[in-house]
């Protein structure tokens, strides 16, 4: 969806710069600027490649077949060709934002922050497609036209699952999921390896998707409830003492997901210089 991708694009480029910590730890610390140093990785290409090949065509796809639904039953195909530009541009420009940040941070020791750039994303995301920017996000979504959101029930909802848009979702999901399933377990394997780290393929798959689809889609649900039920100042204030809380580096549940994932036994990376190529 056009209001997500933004997000998601961010989280995408994110993750696989924390799939890739090991690796850019031991990049040669040459002096240079924050974007020249993220672009001498060889995994700065390959997440282009990602985006470029993979996810955009998927954004557009669905906009074009799907306009309505895209955009969150907010427009339709008659959208602004600017507007439709800038969708493009965005979806390649966050990925790569995302992980210029997070290759900065792991340069300097800061793995976990990094880490954090990649769950912020995702709660984002989620956040906007369980409650959006009027409490419907997850009518929005389940509705396949307008005309199904503005009559939504549940049973909207159950027929939802068999509709060309959930459909359409399912075949793109057999190609994407696998693909950036595979770099992330593929690159933080090698990392392991190299360093003489034991990894087991299936912790760090469940670590990643763990924290993609129980985590933060546990916090976005919450967080939603939370500001239906008790107000958007209330709700937020709590949601906001419930994601500090979750999220803490040595008590908070999001911890063990970043350990499984990323392979750590504990917070901190020692800073680049330290291990010299």
């Amino acid at each position: 969806m056009v209001q997500v991708d933004v997000f998601w694009s961010y989280g995408i480029g994110a993750g696989l710069a924390v799939a890739a910590h090991r690796q850019i730890m031991k990049q040669k610390d040459v002096a240079r600027s924050l974007w020249e140093d993220a672009m001498q990785s060889p995994f700065f290409s390959k997440l282009l490649l990602f985006l470029g090949l993979v996810f955009v065509p998927s954004g557009f796809w669905l906009l074009w077949q799907f306009s309505s639904w895209e955009t969150m039953h907010a427009g339709d195909r008659n959208l602004p060709v600017w507007l439709v530009g800038l969708f493009a541009i965005t979806n390649v420009s966050q990925g790569v934002l995302g992980f210029v940040i997070c290759h900065h941070l792991i340069r300097r020791g800061k793995l976990y922050a990094a880490w954090l750039n990649f769950i912020a994303a995702y709660f984002g995301m989620f956040f906007i497609l369980v409650h959006g920017w009027d409490g419907k996000g997850y009518q929005r979504f389940f509705s396949p036209d307008r005309a199904a959101f503005e009559n939504w029930s549940w049973q909207t909802a159950g027929a939802w699952f068999t509709s060309d848009i959930a459909l359409t979702l399912y075949g793109m999901g057999v190609i994407l999921l696998p693909i950036l399933g595979g770099m992330t377990l593929s690159w933080i394997r090698e990392g392991a390896r190299e360093a003489g780290v034991r990894s087991n393929p299936m912790s760090i798959l469940g670590g990643f998707f763990g924290s993609v689809l129980i985590f933060t889609v546990g916090l976005a649900i919450v967080s939603s409830v939370a500001i239906i039920n008790l107000g958007p100042i209330v709700g937020t204030l709590l949601s906001f003492i419930l994601i500090l809380i979750t999220t803490h580096p040595r008590l908070g549940v999001g911890a063990w997901f970043y350990r499984t994932m990323t392979v750590e036994p504990s917070m901190q990376l020692a800073p680049a210089s330290a291990e010299p190529a």
